[in-house]
């Protein structure tokens, strides 16, 4: 139960940590903004979103970071299922094949005569 909950957490803080790190503006969009280009940014204010996205990110990245130790912890001591490639030991059932002395051979005498192709003794043993 406790493992589910964790790993519910985990999926919506790495989600929300890549969000918050694609909405924020790199180093240097500031100077674009001087030039007349940013201003669409006053939602935050003038220089409020940086320091509230700066805070929350490293808050996520920490929260990321420390429920990934708590997950790795918890799947480390548990007992992995049994593989059955761990046992190579035990030889697997073989199938018998037939020997190539158990196959019986025809021999020339019960071949039926029409069954042999003719050959001229001109054009050697090719047929036509």
């Amino acid at each position: 139960m406790l493992y589910e909950v964790l790993l519910v957490a985990y999926l919506i803080v790495a989600l929300m940590l890549i969000g918050f790190v694609l909405i924020q503006q790199g180093k240097g969009a500031n100077m674009g903004a001087s030039f007349g280009s940013g201003g669409s940014n006053t939602v935050f204010g003038s220089s409020g979103s940086g320091n509230f996205m700066t805070k929350t990110t490293s808050v996520l990245a920490t929260l990321f970071f420390v429920l990934s130790l708590f997950l790795g912890n918890i799947t480390a001591n548990t007992e992995k299922a049994e593989d059955g490639w761990q046992d190579l030991e035990v030889p697997v059932e073989q199938q018998e094949l037939p020997a190539v002395d158990d196959v019986p051979a025809a021999d020339a005498s019960d071949v039926p005569v029409s069954d042999v192709p003719a050959t001229d003794s001109a054009e050697g043993d090719i047929p036509n």
